[in-house]
């Protein structure tokens, strides 16, 4: 067990399944509007009225983001878990 994790607790390697959650879930959104095309990426209504489809595009550019941005986890990843050094500042 990692040194500081309390029993239970997520650790680090959660970051992987966050990771992989959301980079799938924003590709799952992209190719539902490929198939959809260009035309059917505009809201039907006003003020904005959206379908599901469009919700979960915009909603999964949103999981990249939640919970820690992916770089952020991929840092986590990197240190935590393979062991790799911090990042020198910048």
């Amino acid at each position: 067990m990692l040194e500081g994790v309390a029993a239970g607790a997520p650790g680090p390697e959660a970051s992987i399944g966050k990771i992989s959650w959301a980079t799938w879930h924003r590709a799952l959104g992209e190719l539902a509007m490929d198939i959809r095309g260009a035309d059917r990426t505009l809201a039907a209504g006003e003020p904005y009225d959206l379908d599901d489809r469009q919700r979960l595009f915009l909603f999964s550019r949103a999981d990249t983001l939640h919970a820690g941005s992916n770089e952020i986890q991929r840092n986590i990843v990197a240190e935590r878990v393979l062991g790799l050094p911090k990042e020198a500042p910048a």
